[in-house]
């Protein structure tokens, strides 16, 4: 696991570091975080948690689809089960790689509605002092859908987006929806 934070952590280094000139070529780097919301059977265990994510993203000029790639990590705490109050959080740290469509809008408007979806690999991990002896990581497969908008600030952009995440675990799929708000740089427009 560290060596996926670690890659995960070069991948965002190296976009801030080549924001400006990527800009040039139609490539975006995201930042923001927000608050995440577990579903299903992982929200009878998980108390609503948050995250942080950075993203790069790149959109051909003149065509509605373009691609992202993002990282993210979420924490979420748990629920009290049986009257203990346990130190137990599940730590994600999950990469995915999707699609963007973006809506065609009025030519000089500052509103960006899109779609997002995509593939993605996720981590999962229980941490705390609670937590018993053993107990290990588990790496799956998952898909994402979602969608957002963008407001147009020049050469940046403030970003609002919802996206539900469906982790193909064992012996029930984790289901969440992370609710992000941040900030794109780069670009070279829109």
């Amino acid at each position: 696991m560290q060596r996926f934070s670690r890659v995960l952590t070069a991948l965002a280094c190296s976009a801030l570091l080549g924001a400006a000139p990527a800009s040039a070529q139609g490539a975006e780097f995201s930042l923001g975080g927000g608050v995440s919301l577990p579903l299903s059977d992982f929200g009878d265990v998980a108390k609503t948690g948050w995250h942080g994510l950075a993203a790069v993203g790149f959109k051909p000029a003149d065509f509605p689809v373009g691609f992202q790639v993002d990282g993210s990590y979420q924490r979420f705490g748990s629920e009290d089960i049986g009257g203990l109050d346990l130190d137990v959080s599940t730590q994600l740290i999950m990469g995915t790689a999707n699609a963007v469509y973006t809506f065609s809008t009025a030519e000089g408007s500052q509103f960006r509605p899109y779609l997002i979806g995509g593939v993605g690999i996720y981590n999962a991990k229980a941490v705390g002092d609670d937590v018993p002896d053993g107990l290990d990581s588990e790496t799956d497969f998952g898909l994402n859908a979602g969608a957002g908008f963008d407001f147009d600030l020049g050469n940046l952009a403030l970003f609002i987006e919802g996206r539900f995440h469906n982790i193909f675990s064992d012996p029930d799929n984790t289901n969440f929806i992370p609710i992000s708000l941040g900030i794109r740089f780069g670009g070279g427009g829109s």
